[in-house]
């Protein structure tokens, strides 16, 4: 059985989705979302091996979705549209296959087989993400979206990531390896990434350490590790 999720912002499109996937009898369906934070969720939570993303979704559509899943943790991706020039786009993208809406059985057994066959080579799926435009958060019943540039810094804890504005802190379930290679922000510690635009000092400590005081007031840790990443950056 293939482990697959199902992402779309329509309730309809998305039943008749996973309809057509139980009948196929390939599948086992192991949650539908209904936009690209619930999917996130449920990537970290269930590891599918496939994902039949929808394109345009309100907010956040399907490539920023693609953007903000963890290389590790990246399933096969089949783009589920109802337009042409999306389904072009979807093979710039290098997805492995789409299929146009409303999805015809035939063409669904057609890209069943090539998944079951990239799946048994055990084959990772690599995808040429773009960079991260909005950092999605958590804000009690409603999602903020922050972008890079307004971070001043991202900390991880054994609660989460916690993205930081002058606004206050936020919640994300986008991970740190994610945020720094996907934006302009700057690694500095293992639990901690940086906005190089809001540095306003560098403390130098004992042992080949350091200590970043932000613009707006905060100090954050610079380990050995990461300190001389931040020196060829920054340009001294």
């Amino acid at each position: 059985m293939i482990r697959a999720l199902v992402v779309d912002d329509e309730v309809h499109a998305r039943d008749e989705l996973c309809s057509l996937l139980e009948e196929c009898g390939n599948y086992q369906i192991l949650a539908s979302c209904a936009n690209a934070v619930e999917a996130i969720q449920a990537i970290h939570r269930h590891r599918p091996e496939v994902l039949f993303l929808d394109i345009q979704m309100p907010v956040l559509d399907g490539f920023e979705l693609l953007s903000m899943i963890d290389p590790e943790l990246m399933p096969h991706v089949v783009f589920v549209t109802a337009y042409d020039e999306f389904a072009l786009k979807a093979f710039e993208e290098k997805t492995l296959d789409y299929l146009l809406k409303p999805v015809e059985k035939e063409r669904l057994a057609k890209t069943t087989e090539k998944l079951k066959t990239i799946i048994q080579k055990g084959t990772h799926a690599s995808y040429d993400s773009p960079e991260v435009k909005h950092i999605p958060c958590l804000c009690g019943n409603k999602i903020k979206l922050i972008t890079p540039k307004e971070t001043e810094l991202v900390r991880s804890d054994l609660s989460g990531v916690h993205v930081v504005t002058a606004q206050g802190e936020f919640f994300t379930e986008l991970t740190l390896k994610v945020l720094e290679e996907r934006t302009g922000l700057l690694r500095c510690h293992k639990q901690y990434l940086v906005n190089p635009d809001c540095l306003d000092e560098i403390i130098l400590l004992e042992n080949g350490l350091a200590e970043i005081h932000t613009r707006f007031g905060r100090q954050v840790p610079v380990s050995r590790r990461y300190f001389k990443g931040i020196k060829e950056t920054l340009g001294f």
